[in-house]
């Protein structure tokens, strides 16, 4: 039981740092700063706006569904653990 404390303990401590060390990146796909760049050179526009939020969707959609692939296998395991748990005890 301690072992497995330290065990999530440590990842918790690596995932915060590697939160609080990470630097910005502006790097984008060469397509998306196209279409941003020509909306925007033509002028500022109701439909600029449309196009930025609908980059901004597609970006979190994106980022959305790696976390929810993890979520749930995770939580499948830890589901599974409790199971065998709860059959040796």
């Amino acid at each position: 039981m301690k072992r497995q404390f330290l065990k999530i303990f440590i990842a918790g401590i690596m995932v915060l740092a590697m939160n609080l060390i990470s630097t910005e990146a502006y790097s984008q796909c060469a397509m998306c700063r196209a279409t941003v760049e020509s909306n925007v050179g033509t002028g500022s526009t109701d439909s600029d706006s449309q196009v930025g939020a609908g980059l901004n969707t597609g970006i979190l959609y994106l980022m959305l569904i790696p976390y929810v692939l993890v979520g749930t296998v995770g939580f499948l395991w830890y589901k599974s653990n409790q199971k065998k748990k709860a059959r040796m005890a």
